[in-house]
């Protein structure tokens, strides 16, 4: 059965796609359980970074599970239903005060490539594959999926990969900006999870701050006064304190995201 699993050890949580036989394809139920996850694990202040991965090495997710959709999204009212829990669940991992880290193995395809480009960071091995070729299947990408990997990487990026259908190497997924890391097959989940590790070292305050201010800026709206003033919250936690006096003491600090 088609299931999205959820194991959180320690600081680090782990979202598994998991479809069998399907290279993980994503169903409407794994849409709603990803969106449902992902309200979980942002309540969860243990938690420090987010994993997402396919199960097995074949696949991260290879698009959407195209057989529901000759009854579950025949009509007008049942395609902006469905595209609707896509984009909520897409907005939900891009909404996470977490980082996020995509383990991409294999084929990283429509709805997969999606959830990888609204993560933080994306870790592909080697032989992963990057693609949406929808064009030949008589449908359009939903502007609420689209709008993650435009903002990846830019509007040329997204013309060649819809208009033209290819699917890209891993390599050619990186020199466009679709991938912040490729490492061999063999050692894409050490490096996934030395990635969230590193970030699970840092102070989880400044983790979020530093998502929220980026987003912020993308917009090209100047900063207020206000937000100015905003970005200096930090001087009044605890961790601020901690993460100084570490640093002249020569040890390593324990942040507490207070």
């Amino acid at each position: 059965m088609s299931t999205v699993n959820l194991q959180i050890d320690g600081e680090i949580a782990t979202l598994t796609l998991d479809n069998p036989g399907k290279l993980n394809a994503i169903n409407l139920g794994m849409w709603q359980q990803i969106a449902a996850i992902l309200q979980q694990i942002s309540d969860d202040p243990s938690v420090r970074s987010l994993v997402i991965r396919g199960a097995g090495k074949d696949a991260f997710a290879a698009g959407g599970d195209l057989e529901e959709f000759v009854t579950g999204r025949a009509t007008l009212e049942q395609a902006l239903h469905y595209h609707g829990q896509v984009a909520a669940a897409l907005n939900a991992i891009a909404d996470c005060p977490h980082p996020t880290v995509a383990l991409i193995n294999g084929a990283c395809i429509g709805g997969g490539l999606e959830i990888a480009g609204v993560c933080d960071l994306r870790i592909a091995g080697e032989s992963a594959r990057f693609g949406a070729p929808i064009n030949r299947l008589g449908f359009s990408m939903y502007p609420g999926e689209m709008e993650g990997l435009l903002k990846l990487a830019g509007p040329a990026v997204m013309k060649e990969i819809l208009l033209e259908g290819r699917i890209l190497t891993a390599t050619e997924a990186y020199e466009k900006g679709l991938v912040t890391r490729i490492v061999p097959d063999a050692q894409v989940e050490d490096e996934a999870y030395a990635t969230a590790r590193r970030i699970c070292n840092g102070a989880p305050l400044v983790a979020g701050w530093h998502k929220q201010w980026i987003r912020r800026l993308m917009s090209g709206r100047p900063l207020n006064d206000e937000e100015k003033a905003a970005s200096f919250a930090f001087l009044d936690t605890e961790d601020y304190k901690e993460g100084l006096a570490a640093f002249l003491e020569k040890r390593k600090p324990v942040f507490k995201a207070r």
